[in-house]
């Protein structure tokens, strides 16, 4: 099963990482989309969606789970 970990290669809380890990995708593409719903009429919302994801998703670890 995959969790979702904020990355800790990052660049403002890892939060762009960790989802780009998690989907599989170029984390540059997760932040320019970031960056797009920012300038887009959402407004602030891009930014508190940010913060509370930076709150509630943990940041990964080095131990390895390994599942049987």
């Amino acid at each position: 099963m995959k969790k979702l970990y904020r990355s800790k290669q990052q660049v403002i809380s890892g939060v762009c990482g960790g989802l780009a890990t998690y989907f599989g995708i170029d984390p540059v593409i997760v932040r320019i989309l970031f960056i797009v719903f920012l300038i887009s009429n959402l407004g602030i919302y891009p930014i508190i969606a940010y913060l509370i994801m930076s709150f509630i998703i943990p940041v990964e670890t080095d131990i390895i789970d390994i599942e049987n």
